[in-house]
């Protein structure tokens, strides 16, 4: 067995990423999940969060996304992500004026408008959530 996985980031507009590490921490739909070689295949949504990639027992990479899926086999682990950040780009500011626009929209929707009413919350939780990694990034926690 390899001691790496191969990661693979890929945005809508490109790969962004892919290289061998030795772990990854994904913000997955039911919980943060690792990524090992080895792993058993695996395929989770993605929840807005900072990816966080290993190499030794050190955090070598963090990349915020927004949301997304990812797929795992024994050899990869590829994050299709809805939109990616790098920590140089994460704002608090940015992350409280999308949140403050997301929760203004979902004041607005129609009791009938389950599409709508589904749709503004993932923005408000991807807000959050970009709050969160902004303070998170800032503190290295």
């Amino acid at each position: 067995m390899a001691d790496k996985v191969k990661f693979e980031l890929v945005s809508p507009e490109k790969l962004l990423l892919s290289e061998e590490v030795e772990m990854v921490v994904v913000p997955g739909g039911e919980g943060n999940f690792g990524v090992l070689p080895g792993h058993a295949l695996f395929i989770s949504t993605v929840r807005p969060g900072v990816i966080d990639v290993y190499e030794g027992s050190q955090i070598t990479e963090r990349i915020f996304v927004s949301g997304g899926f990812a797929e795992v086999t024994p050899e990869r682990c590829t994050v299709l992500a809805n939109e990616v950040l790098a920590p140089a780009d994460v704002k608090r500011e940015e992350g409280e004026r999308r949140l403050a626009e997301a929760e203004a929209a979902y004041s607005t929707i129609d009791a009938v408008d389950v599409e709508g009413e589904e749709l503004a919350l993932e923005r408000i939780q991807s807000a959050r959530a970009l709050v969160e990694a902004a303070d998170a990034l800032l503190t290295g926690r």
